[in-house]
């Protein structure tokens, strides 16, 4: 009607409204595929550097920003509960609380490692680099959820908190660092300024990484991996991110491709999970 009667302010309404539809429609597809019982909870997302130091750790720093944009389109909030910055540039490792309806639906669709392909910018001799990163995501669980967690099997250190934090942090040791000797898993957490905060969020994390282990033990005990979703190390990267010679980013298991590099490193992920919840189903 609009076009028939040649009403520009009404065809303009239209269109905006039609792509407002199609945003919700997108949204309610991705709901409908989050099948796991945790998908609805908050998650835990840690990033870690691979080799290639500076190289590396600036990877990291890159993916991070990049899922914090994200979380801001999606009107997630995020606590960054540990930090620890490269030695020269960029990000050793960090984790953070990304809190919102399906955050950990969303989010385990990248977890694995990410490879990045650039001209270095701290290359004098401008070669061409290539940086790992592995990203982990855990559901974190609330009070019902039982895991069983012996304190004799725990090393529970504390230490001043490094980074961004105001006049508190480097005062006094409030940060908390949990190693469960019989799996090696370490957690710690220094977002909070005391340290029985610390603490019971350091908890919190142990018992999602428990979980999460538990879960992953009894998949392959019972053959019911999907798909072929290999181990998480060096080599079997799930996403390559690659700057040059061409630009292009593409997820491994999917084989979804987007040439906008940059719309993706400032958080535009949803074309790759829906694609990976697609190809679990």
């Amino acid at each position: 009607m609009a076009l028939e009667e040649e009403d520009a302010e009404a065809t303009k309404e239209v269109s905006e409204t039609l792509e407002k539809l199609e945003t919700r429609v997108d949204d309610f597809e991705l709901e409908c595929m989050f099948s796991d019982e945790h998908d609805e909870n908050n998650a835990l997302l840690t990033i870690h550097a691979g080799a290639g130091g500076t190289e590396a750790q600036d990877w990291v720093d890159m993916l991070l920003r990049m899922y914090l944009r994200w979380a801001e389109e999606k009107n997630f909030k995020t606590d960054i509960l540990d930090y620890l910055s490269g030695d020269e540039a960029g990000v050793k490792g960090v984790t953070v609380l990304v809190k919102g309806h399906n955050a950990y639906g969303y989010l385990r669709s990248e977890m694995g490692i990410h490879r990045l392909v650039r001209i270095s910018p701290f290359d004098a001799g401008g070669r061409r680099h290539t940086s790992f990163a592995s990203v982990f995501i855990f559901p974190e669980l609330d009070d019902s959820i039982d895991i069983d967690i012996n304190e004799k099997d725990l090393r529970i250190d504390t230490y001043r908190a490094s980074g961004a934090g105001g006049q508190h942090v480097n005062k006094t040791s409030s940060a908390v660092r949990i190693t469960h000797l019989p799996t090696g898993i370490v957690v710690q957490c220094q977002n909070e300024r005391s340290q029985h905060r610390n603490k019971d969020m350091a908890f919190k994390m142990l018992r999602a990484r428990l979980y999460e282990r538990e879960k992953e033990l009894q998949a392959k005990e019972q053959k019911d991996l999907h798909g072929e979703k290999k181990e998480i190390g060096w080599g079997s990267q799930i996403r390559s991110y690659v700057l040059q010679p061409y630009r292009m980013v593409k997820d491994h298991r999917t084989n979804c491709e987007i040439g906008n590099v940059d719309g993706v490193l400032n958080g535009k992920l949803e074309p790759f999970i829906k694609a990976y919840l697609l190809w679990q189903r």
